[in-house]
């Protein structure tokens, strides 16, 4: 069975989840590989990838090797292991599957329990990294932090807290203090903690994690960070170009830039570099937030009511700054989400701040994909919005494709399996597309 497969049809919640002792039996018999390897652990509710994303380009403009492992993927599974910013090739993606599925054959002897979906990740991860013997592992935690699979990680160089916002309480706890003393569990002795101060709740909760660690403790407030647009639209933190039109993405970058800035302080790595460093930070792609797939054309994988505001707030100032400069069109929008998140919050603050005058809703390929029915009501109930209704997503796609005017803009937004759909959709018109011009 080739190794996707294998790896599909294993359950995402398993169970029989391992406990931290027994995933770290699972690494001690694959050569305890994490331990060969610098890491940067990064935890939050949103941005995780965000910062990921940042310090990979700035490591890689350093001339460092470095790999990434982060979650979930928008098209291919491969997009989770990252060497040197590019999707690993197939031949080591199987290669690590292999000792991973050797080891789970003879652990499972001994009583251990199969490794669930994520643990699986991890482990290939862990051998693939240390095969490829980079210089950096930037690691995303998948759900929480301190029971989270990726907290076996026993010395990283540095750890990354984003922002906090309520999520998974069904498993992180029904306040934010709850779920940032989730979160603040990657924390480790000693260990030095760069963390998003913005929501006062969770910063008094990661500041007494870090005392308690004697983990030396830095915040990131947006109202510290300088930020201005010049009168391209583009904007500025400081001296530093943020890749991204949305604000929320400086909180991101101010986050990943103090991580680097401490690991150049304190010698990990050359004060030379820190010019190399900038300019990578000015290069980052991320994939699926706030991403323009084609002139007009956003997409943007916020996925909870905290993603959707920061979302809003950055699409309607963009919109305003289009009526500043005379552009008009209308605002189409293209939404799905996940039966388990608060869809009715998330799209009232939708109309509230993007106003749509045209919206299409449909059901993700999941389990928990929110039917469009449910959706559609809720456009009209919570926004005084009538929403178009497509089983499927490329035809909802379809729709707003053959809709939209050259001056519209269109933002599909909401659940990562809508936006990896979208992206399915996007690459097969261009390939077919090639394929018409040859």
């Amino acid at each position: 069975m080739r190794a996707e497969a294998y790896i599909d049809q294993l359950p995402m919640w398993a169970r029989e989840k391992n406990s931290l002792e027994d995933v770290r039996k699972y690494l001690e018999y694959l050569g305890n590989p994490d331990r060969k390897i610098p890491i940067i652990h990064v935890a939050g509710t949103n941005g995780k990838g965000s910062v990921c994303a940042y310090l990979t380009s700035a490591l890689l403009q350093a001339g460092y090797h470095v790999g990434t492992f982060i979650s979930p993927h928008l098209v291919d599974i491969r997009e989770r292991f990252l060497l040197d910013g590019k999707m690993v090739e197939e031949s080591l993606f199987e290669e690590s599957f292999q000792k991973v599925k050797a080891a789970a054959d003879v652990l499972m002897e001994q009583g251990l329990c199969h490794p669930t979906y994520f643990e699986f990740l991890f482990h290939m991860a862990a051998v693939l990294f240390a095969g490829q013997k980079v210089d950096f592992w930037v690691m995303e935690t998948g759900m929480g932090g301190r029971l989270d699979t990726t907290n076996v990680t026993e010395h990283p160089l540095i750890s990354i807290i984003t922002s906090i916002s309520l999520e998974h309480t069904r498993y992180l706890g029904n306040t934010i203090q709850e779920i940032a003393g989730e979160k603040a569990g990657i924390i480790k002795e000693g260990v030095p903690v760069v963390f998003d101060a913005n929501n006062t709740q969770a910063a008094q909760v990661i500041r007494q994690f870090a005392a308690e660690r004697h983990a030396l403790a830095y915040p990131i407030c947006r109202s510290d960070l300088q930020l201005n647009r010049d009168e391209t639209g583009q904007l500025w933190m400081g001296s530093l170009r943020i890749p991204f039109p949305a604000p929320y993405q400086a909180d991101n970058g101010a986050l990943a830039w103090k991580a680097l800035q401490i690991l150049t302080e304190s010698g990990v790595i050359p004060e030379e570099k820190a010019e190399l460093l900038h300019q990578g930070l000015e290069k980052t792609v991320w994939p699926g937030r706030m991403e323009q797939v084609q002139p007009g054309v956003f997409l943007d994988g916020a996925h909870n009511p905290d993603g959707i505001r920061v979302f809003s707030e950055a699409a309607e100032a963009l919109i305003e700054r289009r009526k500043a400069a005379g552009i008009g069109g209308r605002v189409l929008v293209l939404f799905a989400v996940v039966e388990d998140k608060d869809y009715q919050d998330m799209v009232r603050c939708l109309c509230r701040h993007l106003h749509p005058d045209l919206a299409a809703v449909t059901h993700v390929h999941s389990d928990r994909g929110l039917s469009e029915k449910t959706l559609a009501d809720c456009f009209l109930q919570e926004g005084g919005c009538p929403a178009e209704r497509f089983p499927e997503v490329t035809d909802a796609l379809a729709f707003l494709q053959k809709e939209r005017q050259e001056e519209d803009l269109l933002f599909c937004v909401g659940s990562l399996y809508l936006i990896g759909e979208i992206k399915k959709a996007l690459l097969a018109e261009e390939q077919e597309g090639c394929c018409e011009r040859t």
